[in-house]
């Protein structure tokens, strides 16, 4: 009954897509002009809105004179006042949700989650499962269990208001039609303790028919590694019909050939964009791995060139005026009360008809210890190509930082990798890996070449030490990730102590 229900639903939306694809390629501009609108209007009697005079915004010029770029500590004022108990403040009424997250100097986060907003978590997601049914032509992913790695559903209080990780508060929101697809159980997904959580998963799903796997690589990698030690097989013996994989959080690539290797063969796959913040961009095509941005889900979107972020006041642009090929930081106005908010993302445009975009990194995430500014996604596609040219390498997981010398001793780029099969010549993987670096990276060419800095070096760790180095700052699982990069030895240095 249900895969009837669902072969005619998705003949619907193929019939209904092609009545509407005509009028889709200049919408995306006019329904982000209306949303600023009705965003602002809906929220003039708010506190924030009677402190930046709404009332008197009649464009987005008059919007972005009043209402300046904020990081979450800009609004740390207003969030403590809605968990204090008060409302109407950054939008009409009470969230219905904190999303807490960490990783600001000021502890955790408390992203705001309201009625008009849980929406476009719930609904990009499921988009995002009927495209690729419309691209396969068929509905057979739902026909076998769907696992998802998350947090835990387990919510607390504060002053009426439900708070918990995002991943774990989405829980909350599973279709009903799909609910019985889904793993693991919600005992299960109760668990706190992320290895104890994983291997339980394992047990779980060890005999379904699972079809569907989502999560952040190096999770699914780690519990593909579990049930491949409680079998012995590869994962496409143990679940033969699996046939997607969902993912975010990171680049995939540098975990795709050992993901495939553990699988046993290639499968599809689907990254996507979500934060706490809001669920931004998904891929809809096998073919390229660009994501369509959702223009009309309760998101307006502002960006600021990535080379003037830093700048006291820097020049922000809609859609309108965005180009190809360009990095930008997002910024983020959204239906749950966040205004002109840094969400910490850098994105580049792929297509503007559609708007389609890939994520390069985090504005925070970067070594300019010596005026080179390497960004993610220079040492993700440094990292890449210089695996297509040793194919037996198969990477884990790594962390790149600087290391600044004394002496007669050259500064360099110290990289931590941990390897599943490594190099059968590690000095030439290395000269190849900075070569490649030099290529993406000019400024660094020429500190290269004019001896400020040595090329990079890499230090090879042993099996489980960023899972280790995650357990030991509380951080194993659910949305965390190893950071890729840092301007100062931090992170590496207790990586290291460990080793």
């Amino acid at each position: 009954m249900i895969k009837i229900f669902f072969n005619l639903l998705i003949q619907g939306i193929i019939i209904y897509e092609k009545i509407i694809k005509i009028f889709q390629t200049n919408n995306s501009i006019k329904d982000q002009d209306e949303l600023l609108k009705k965003l602002i209007n809906k929220s003039k009697k708010t506190q924030f809105g009677k402190d930046h005079n709404f009332a008197i915004i009649k464009n987005y010029s008059d919007y972005k004179n009043r209402v300046p770029i904020r990081d979450y500590e800009d609004f740390s004022n207003y969030i403590n006042q809605i968990k204090s108990g008060k409302k109407n403040i950054l939008w009409p009424g009470y969230p219905i949700y904190f999303a807490k997250t960490s990783g600001t100097t000021s502890g955790a986060k408390y992203i705001p989650i309201t009625k008009n907003s849980i929406p476009n978590q719930i609904n990009s997601a499921k988009k995002m499962l009927f495209d690729y049914i419309k691209l396969k032509k068929s509905v057979d992913i739902l026909n076998g269990k769907v696992l998802f790695l998350s947090g835990s559903p387990k919510l607390e209080l504060i002053n009426n208001i439900y708070v918990g990780r995002l991943s774990g508060i989405v829980n909350h929101h599973k279709p009903f039609l799909l609910k019985h697809i889904y793993l693991p159980s919600n005992k299960t997904n109760l668990i706190e303790n992320w290895e104890e959580k994983i291997n339980k998963i394992a047990d779980e799903t060890l005999g379904k028919d699972l079809r569907v796997i989502g999560g952040i690589p190096p999770w699914l990698q780690m519990y593909f590694d579990v049930l491949k030690n409680k079998t012995g097989k590869k994962i496409k013996d143990i679940f033969p019909n699996l046939k997607l994989i969902c993912h975010g959080g990171v680049n995939f690539e540098p975990y795709r050939a050992n993901l495939f290797d553990t699988i046993g063969s290639k499968i599809d796959t689907l990254e996507t964009f979500p934060a706490s913040e809001g669920f931004f961009a998904y891929q809809n095509n096998l073919e390229k791995n660009d994501l369509i941005l959702q223009t009309n889900s309760g998101i307006f979107y502002e960006f600021i060139s990535i080379d003037n972020i830093n700048n006291k006041n820097p020049e922000r642009i809609t859609l309108k005026n965005v180009e190809i090929n360009k990095n930008y930081a997002v910024i983020i106005t959204t239906n749950a009360g966040l205004w002109s908010y840094n969400l910490g993302d850098t994105i580049k445009f792929t297509s503007l008809s559609p708007y389609k975009i890939i994520v390069t990194g985090r504005t925070k995430q970067y070594i300019s210890a010596f005026g080179e500014h390497v960004i993610v996604e220079e040492i993700d596609k440094a990292l890449i190509e210089t695996c297509k040219s040793f194919k037996e390498v198969k990477v884990i997981e790594y962390t790149v930082g600087p290391k600044i010398e004394n002496n007669n001793q050259k500064s360099h780029h110290q990289w931590l990798i941990e390897f599943e099969k490594e190099p059968k010549n590690l000095y030439d993987f290395e000269k190849k890996l900075d070569l490649n670096l030099q290529k993406l990276n000019p400024y660094y060419k020429d500190l290269i070449q004019d001896k400020v800095l040595t090329t990079l070096k890499i230090k090879t760790l042993k099996k489980k030490s960023f899972i280790n180095f995650m357990k030991s700052i509380g951080k194993l699982g659910g949305q965390n990730k190893v950071p890729r990069i840092s301007n100062n030895r931090e992170i590496i240095n207790e990586i290291l102590k460990s080793n």
